[in-house]
């Protein structure tokens, strides 16, 4: 919804955006099951009946965007009018009412609103008074201050000071100049007098909703809350009863608070339609959490579940939480730096709105003390900076509610009473006085209005405290120099001339920057407590001046001085000036003195001078002023039966000048323009002492080119602030340092002072040596007020984005002893300063490591231990090019804690990536508890011409747990290996003999079906599929479901060296590449050493390392298959294709593409060559085949071959379960496993194994043939017996054994999201070892051609399904059948007309040729699915035959008899006669003997039953003779038969059936039908007719001539 205003010449502006979100004023109902329904826990169904169509209202929406006032330049913040961020100001409200409805058509029309609504409408627009109290505690942290500071609070347009449409209200804080807290920030000296501001405000009451919104989200943060602490209790790892007892916690409490009742909708007679549908919508879901906590209360569930459900809770509770109809407008508090607005909050009203239906429908701030960050208007201009932190108590209710509002006050209320009292310097006498004086004698601020101090009055509920007494607004006042402890001094001396004459002193010589007139430089004097830190006064040449620092510029009248300088002289300039400088510096030494005179100045009558009146006032006399005045204030206090709730009522008196005449007949002014200030004031503070103890912090963002960075922090804790010391070159800066507040006031209520302590802001900056510090990050912390807290680790927030964490502690510690103050009016009363108490309340400081430095004391301090650090550098790869320039000679820089070590630089990447000497050693002190060590950060560092060293990538590591280990546990079983042995470790080019006879023992034929894919499918436990391979004892391998990487026993084959990628440092712009420019190949082994230096240090860790050189190597990858592929085809599947890549060398695999599917069986093996380490990622990408676009790739999976080969666990090529020297599972690794043995004794460092007969002892144990081999059939292909028992020896010690390993393919674009998973495995061998075995054979299987020849006999006891002519039941049999998947094949033997009997004889024969997989016992169809698709399909489906008999009809559809369905590898046997053939026999239920696989037999003949359905019952419609026989491809050629009884009708020739003469087509043979139909059938009949029929032909000719004869009888004409 957005409101325009109309412009008749420019464009319109907008003047507001609100948006409703449809999902929140509407419902789809019976959602609430689902919610629950995949837990375990199902709720009650019902049909709820809580959806609703979008409704809304009559309800007031508001419009908030850019800031209210009106200017004639462009609105800087106009986006925020159109919805984008959030916006700043209220802009105005609208009055809605939405309804939906169902219609047919829709039309759009714009009409005016009937007046009978209007009047409906009336009831929701009752307005009642509330009031708004804020009070200021504090207001730190501010920066970049220029002018006095204010802040305005406002709610609608109520209480925005530039608007003119309300009343003028006390929304705005008194103006307050900002002090230098010393360090860093600004901060508002308030001290013990808060700035308090109280409005009234209209709105509607919606106590209704904002009651049970309030009371939602109390729940939702009790249960956040709950959560929260369940969570650390699990990281903390807490014993399981205590975990228990806070679930149970938890649960109870949902219970609890979700069992409370929500305001009652029914009787709020101002509800809304919408109102009533989401209070019905909370209620059931409210109901609903109960039920389930409940059931989760009673039930024993694991934690784990618990959270799971609560999670959902919480996410429930927040969606229902919201309120659409919020009519109430936010709270927004603006800071205003003179008249300008600077920085702003804005909160929620129900957040601090009071209710008198109990504590938890009131706001959770309500009343409370909160702390504040403001914001600036537009984020992203100001970057990262806090404008301010507020520490800000606000109460908001209905004015009827007031009262209330008592019991949330602190301190003492109060409203004063001001005026000035005006005084002018006589210009002769030279004495002060009333005399001359153009101004009222007694004033408000601005000298126009008179005030006398008589013509005040107290407002109703309140009266005078103590007299009138001069109080000086000395915040306005401060010196500049305040909180400063060095300070420049300037001055600008100015001359003047007429244009082309002398220049000559001007009356105002010396001025400040702004030309107010001060006095000359020879006259200022250092102001007490400060001592000239420079001699003399210098001109400050450091600008954009002339070389005697004149700049030049002309006065234009009416103005007095010009506008803008400039560095060169003209001839029309008329002014110049010159800054004059010197600098001072706070004198400790006089310290004390200023003290004293602090107080003697107090007693002084509180005068402030200015030169002119209107001119700025200063609180020094100097010898130019002429015009003083000083403040008289008098205070007003709540009358002790209204309280503090009178504050309220002060509103009637805020207006201008009001003139009452009262009894007397005075006009009085009740208050002038300056509006009463009210205030709170405390007669006493908590002193509070605060120590930070900050140690370390890490992972912090780079910011120097270098991708170092030179932090500091800035602790800032209310108006004080501290730096810590700066430490150099690093993200993980050790500072242990503590800083000490000593003296902290805080004010109010100590027990809320420690349940909501004030923040403390940690921010950390990047020093440079040239321009400003840069901003690194910040993190806000709570202090703790328990003694020596706990280090812990909080995080550090740069923008919104994560920016390192801060390892750090703060205790707050309240002092025994308050600082009394005076309240103003009162100070004979109570004249206690600042009482300064001994220090004997504080725990000692912690030890000094430079004066005022100190450190974090022991107790708090991590305790560190003198720790080694062995540092494997074993290369670096992959390195991405920076600068344009690719690295060519990197080396390596590890730091840990405050240490550093370098490696040496490697020559030359190209060539061997690897360094020469691989192992560093460092030494650290790190804390012994793992939550605080630092971590390990690794620089590859590359050196270039010039001496250019850039930091090119470098890696963190966090955790350092997993590289600890122990420096004596580790020693090895022995060191006596045989130094002849030695010969054959794969670190030098080893010759070894391999035996070639081995291989070539004769092969003994195999079954032709047991191939690799048998061996395959019996290890994935497929046995259908592998035919007879288990049963023969052939070896299995290991399928595993993930990848070689991933399973646990071979530690991520990173047992040698890992590889921990490499990030670019400083992240300068957003768009520079975060991700990976490299990796480090290496490992790190930590472990302590012992305290003393003088004790031995324990042996090294890292010994015995494999051959540098680069490798050449032979890699044979066979991919098994893919499968859950994504689709890439319209048609939802993929045409995938296999391209392999390692180095610079790829393979593809697009001829053999398969086409559509999604899980192909590519069987395919690569061999290429590689040198690693150089080219050590084996890349396998699956890409979609596309005819005319370009092949998309479907994703990839990377495979580390170094780390295979480097690892301990041989994953170069996996040990099969035997030794075979021929057959299916023939040996494939380079070295016999007796080699392998000797070669895994020498990387363990064990003894060699010792062979007996039939036996081997190795490592203490004894091995024998017959353990293994007993329990399996014999194997005709085993090899010798001493290496099958090495081989055995070898699978007991935790190798990778043969295996096939399942992949995740990833895609590039989507780099998280699985696109399939390929299964392959790899073999390695480096070729120094020489050739390797014969690869194995993964081709997938290819269907043979097969023919099934079916010969049709005869059929009998077919249902008889037409009725002939002469009323005989009869059927015109014939039979159908095809194989499943070749529909279109069908073939039809002829038709046997007539069958009376239900017989047919046929003599017919079907040829059905198909393709087909004997191991896997399947037919291969491939087709196409549309006639435009480019490929065929291939689908497999067991072999199945289908026969049916048919009714034959001439004139309408045949009809459909019955049927039978053979599965050609499990057919019913046939019965041997007609009567015996039944539908038993193809009973699914029977015994497996009766069921036949044809593909054994050959050949079956004899009767099968066919069935068809009748009353939803089986029933037998037919017998059918066959014979079936199925002849393999040259089979079929040797004897050729051909369909029906074509040629080469023969094997065995068929002869024709010898069919009853009745059997004919009465259509087509009119003499049998006359012959066979109607003759046999109406024989009589027919005799019978001829006979009628003749003589009644003999009647009709009779009767016909009987007349003629017998007139001729009668007449005889002739006669």
């Amino acid at each position: 919804i957005r409101l325009i205003d109309w412009d008749r010449l420019s464009h319109n502006d907008t003047i507001g955006t609100a948006y409703l979100c449809m999902s929140k004023i509407s419902a789809p109902g019976g959602e609430l099951e689902d919610d629950t329904s995949q837990k375990s826990y199902q709720v009650s169904d019902m049909d709820d009946g809580l959806g609703f169509l979008p409704t809304f209202g009559p309800c007031f929406i508001n419009l908030y965007g850019s800031p209210r006032e009106f200017t004639g330049f462009p609105d800087p913040y106009e986006a925020l009018n159109f919805g984008k961020g959030e916006g700043v100001a209220y802009r105005g409200r609208i009055l809605v009412e939405l309804e939906t409805k169902l219609v047919e058509q829709i039309e759009q029309k714009v009409e005016d609103i009937p007046s009978d609504r209007l009047l409906l409408v009336e009831k929701y627009l009752r307005r009642r008074k509330y009031c708004l109290f804020a009070a200021f505690y504090s207001a730190t942290m501010l920066q970049d201050i220029d002018d006095a500071i204010q802040f305005e609070v406002s709610i609608g347009n109520y209480g925005n000071k530039f608007d003119t449409t309300c009343l003028p209200l006390a929304s705005t804080t008194q103006y307050s100049r900002a002090v230098f807290d010393g360090c860093q920030y600004y901060y508002l000296p308030w001290g013990n007098v808060k700035p308090v501001v109280v409005l009234s405000s209209y709105w509607e009451d919606i106590a209704h909703r904002t009651d049970a919104q309030n009371m939602i989200h109390h729940t939702v943060d009790q249960l956040e809350a709950n959560l929260e602490q369940v969570h650390i209790a699990v990281k903390a790892r807490c014993s399981p009863n205590d975990l228990d007892s806070l679930a149970a916690r938890l649960i109870d409490d949902i219970i609890t608070d979700c069992s409370q009742l929500l305001p009652d909708i029914q009787k709020i007679p101002s509800a809304t339609p919408l109102d009533n549908y989401i209070y019905r919508f909370r209620k059931t879901n409210l109901n609903q959490i109960v039920e389930a906590a409940m059931k989760l209360k009673h039930e024993d569930s694991d934690l784990q579940m618990v959270l799971d459900q609560a999670e959902d809770w919480l996410l429930r509770l927040k969606a229902i939480a919201e309120e659409p109809q919020n009519s109430l407008p936010d709270i927004i508090i603006w800071m205003l730096q003179g008249d300008k607005r600077v920085a702003y909050y804005r909160m929620s009203a129900h957040e601090i709105l009071f209710s008198k239906n109990g504590s938890n429908c009131c706001g959770k701030n309500c009343g409370k003390l909160q702390t504040i960050f403001l914001k600036y208007p537009d984020e992203e201009r100001k970057s990262f900076k806090i404008p301010a932190q507020v520490r800000v108590q606000l109460w908001f209710g209905l004015s009827v509610d007031q009262k209330e509002f008592n019991q949330y006050v602190q301190g003492k209320l109060s409203v004063f009473a001001e005026t000035y009292e005006n005084q002018t310097k006589l210009a002769l006498v030279g004495n002060w006085g009333t005399a001359g004086l153009t101004y009222p004698k007694y004033s408000d601020v601005t000298g126009k209005i008179k005030i006398p101090k008589d013509s005040f009055r107290p407002s109703t509920g309140w009266n005078w405290a103590g007299d009138w007494f001069i109080s000086p607004e000395k915040t306005l006042l401060y010196d500049i120099d305040a909180g400063h402890m060095s300070f420049v001094e300037e001055v600008f001396e100015n001359q003047a001339r007429l244009p082309g004459g002398q220049w000559i002193h001007m009356t105002e010589a010396y001025t400040d920057v702004n030309g107010e007139k001060v006095l000359p430089k020879a006259e200022t004097e250092c102001p007490l407590g400060w001592k000239w830190e420079d001699e003399e006064w210098s001109t400050d040449l450091n600008r954009a001046v002339d070389e005697h620092g004149w700049e030049y510029g002309i006065t234009i009248p009416p103005d007095r001085k010009p506008k803008s300088w400039v560095p060169a002289e003209k001839m029309y300039h008329t002014n110049r000036r010159r800054r004059w400088v010197r600098l001072r510096r706070r004198d400790l030494k006089q310290m004390e003195a200023l003290k004293k005179h602090k107080t003697e100045e107090a007693e002084v009558e509180g005068w402030e001078y200015a030169s002119l009146f209107g001119w700025k006032f200063h609180l020094k006399y100097r010898k130019t002023d002429s015009f003083r005045r000083r403040r008289w204030r008098r205070r007003m206090e709540p009358l002790e039966k209204t309280g503090a709730a009178v504050v309220f009522a002060l509103e009637g008196a805020l207006g201008g000048v009001t003139d009452d005449k009262s009894d007397d007949g005075k006009s009085i002014s009740t208050f002038g323009v300056n509006r009463p200030t009210i205030s709170c004031i405390f007669d006493y503070g908590n002193r509070y002492h605060l120590r930070c103890y900050i140690y370390q912090a890490r992972d912090l963002i780079p910011m120097d080119k270098d991708s170092f960075s030179d932090p500091y922090a800035i602790v800032s804790f209310l108006h004080q602030s501290q730096k810590t010391v700066v430490v150099k070159n690093t993200l993980n800066p050790t500072w242990d340092q503590t800083l000490i507040f000593y003296e902290i006031e805080i004010f109010g209520d100590p027990e809320t002072v420690a349940e909501i302590p004030p923040s403390i802001i940690v921010e950390i900056y990047d020093e440079d040596s040239y321009g400003a510090d840069e901003y690194m990050g910040r993190s806000i912390c709570k202090p703790s007020l328990e003694r020596s807290p706990r280090l812990s680790w909080h995080p550090v927030i740069r923008g919104n984005k994560n920016a390192g964490e801060l390892l750090a502690a703060f205790e707050l510690i309240k002092r025994e002893k308050p600082a009394i103050h005076h309240i103003p009016g009162l100070e004979c009363t109570a004249l206690g300063t600042l009482d300064e108490s001994t220090d004997t309340d504080l725990p000692y400081p912690p030890p000094q490591r430079e004066t005022n430095i100190y450190m974090v004391p022991q107790g708090i301090k991590p305790i560190l231990q003198r720790t080694a650090i062995e540092i494997l550098a074993w290369g670096v790869r992959n390195l991405k090019s920076y600068q344009l320039a690719s690295v060519t000679s990197p080396s390596l820089l590890v730091e840990c804690g405050d240490q550093m070590v370098s490696s040496c630089v490697i020559k030359n990447v190209k060539k061997n990536p690897n360094f020469d000497v691989s192992v560093l050693f460092m030494e650290v002190r790190l804390p012994t508890e793992e939550l605080y060590t630092p971590p390990i950060i690794v620089k590859v560092i590359d050196n270039r011409q010039f001496g250019r060293k850039p930091v090119v990538g470098q890696c963190t590591i966090r955790s350092l747990e997993e590289f600890y280990c122990d420096s004596y546990g580790d020693e090895t079983d022995s060191f006596d290996a045989h130094p002849d042995d030695l010969s054959l470790t794969p670190k030098d080019d080893v010759l070894i003999d391999i035996d070639e006879k081995e291989f070539l023992i004769p092969p003994v034929q195999e079954d032709e079906f047991i191939d690799w894919w048998s061996k395959f499918y019996a290890s994935t436990g497929e046995k259908e599929k592998c035919g007879s391979y288990l049963e023969k004892g052939f070896d299995t391998l290991q399928v595993y479901e993930t990848e070689l990487e991933n399973i646990e026993q071979y530690e991520g084959l990173t047992d040698f060296c890992r590889t921990f990628k490499l990030q670019r440092g400083k992240i300068y712009d957003e768009n520079e590449d975060p991700s990976v420019v490299g990796e480090f190949k290496g490992t790190f082994k930590i472990y302590p050493l012992p305290d003393d230096p003088s004790l031995p240090v324990p042996p090294r860790q890292i010994r015995q390392l494999p051959a540098r050189g680069p490798q050449e190597c032979l890699v044979r990858v066979y991919i098994v298959r893919a499968f859950s592929l994504q689709p890439k085809d319209t048609n939802g599947k993929c045409d995938p294709y296999l391209k392999i890549s390692v180095g610079k060398k790829s393979v593809s695999d697009q001829d053999n593409y398969i086409p559509c599917t999604l899980e192909p069986d590519f069987g395919r093996m690569f061999e290429l060559t590689c040198t690693l380490p150089l080219e050590k990622d084996l890349k396998i990408m699956l890409y979609d085949y596309d005819l005319l676009s370009k092949d998309e790739k479907v994703g990839e999976t990377v495979i580390d071959l170094e780390n295979r080969f480097l690892s301990k666990f041989g994953a170069c090529c996996g040990l099969p379960e035997t030794y075979c020297t021929s057959g299916p599972n023939q040996w494939r690794d380079q070295l016999r496993p007796s080699q392998l043995l000797q070669v895994f004794c020498q990387q363990h460092n064990c003894k060699a194994p010792i062979y007996k007969q039939d036996k081997v002892i190795f490592k203490g144990f004894e091995y024998t043939l017959s353990e293994f081999e007993d329990s399996k059939p014999p194997n005709p292909h085993l090899g010798p017996p001493e290496e099958r028992i090495a081989l055995y020896v070898l699978r007991k010690q935790g190798l990778v054994p043969e295996h096939v390993e399942t992949r995740p393919l990833y895609s590039p674009l989507q780099p998280d999201i699985e696109q399939g998973k390929i299964q392959l495995w790899v073999d390695l061998f480096p070729k120094c070892l020489g050739p390797p075995g014969p690869p194995f054979n993964i081709t997938p299987r290819k269907a043979k051609r097969f023919y099934l020849r079916c010969i049709i006999w005869n059929t009998k006891d077919v249902i008889l399904d037409d009725i002939s002519i002469t009323g005989e039941k009869m059927s015109d049999i014939y039979v159908k059948g095809w194989l499943m998947g070749h529909e279109e094949g069908k073939q039809k033997t002829d038709v046997h007309y007539r069958s009376l009997g239900g017989e047919g004889n046929f003599n017919w024969r079907f040829v059905f040729p198909f393709d087909y997989l004997p191991a896997e016992q399947v037919c291969s169809i491939a087709k196409k699915e549309h006639f435009w698709s480019l490929d065929k399909t291939e689908n497999k489906i067991p072999p199945r035959l289908i026969l049916q008999i048919w009714d034959n009809d001439k004139f309408s559809f045949d009809d459909y008899l019955g049927s039978v369905q053979m599965d050609l590898n499990r057919m019913p046997s046939p019965a041997k006669s007609a009567e015996k053939c039944s539908l038993s026999l193809t009973d699914e239920t029977l015994s497996s003997d009766r069921f036949v696989s044809l593909f054994e037999q050959k050949t079956v003949k004899g009767w099968w039953p066919c069935s068809g359905e009748k009353d939803e019952k089986k029933i037998l419609t037919g017998k059918i003779e066959m014979t079936i026989e199925i002849v393999a491809e040259h089979e079929n050629e040797e004897r050729p038969a051909g369909v029906g009884r074509d040629e080469p009708n023969m094997n065995p020739k068929l002869e024709d059936p010898k069919r009853p003469e009745t059997s004919f087509l009465w259509f087509t043979s009119p003499y049998k039908t006359m012959k066979y139909i109607l003759w046999r059938r109406y024989k009589w009949l027919i005799l019978i007719f001829i006979v009628v029929f003749i003589l009644l032909l003999f009647l009709g000719i009779f009767l016909y001539s009987f007349p003629n004869y017998a007139a001729m009888k009668l007449v005889r004409p002739y006669s």
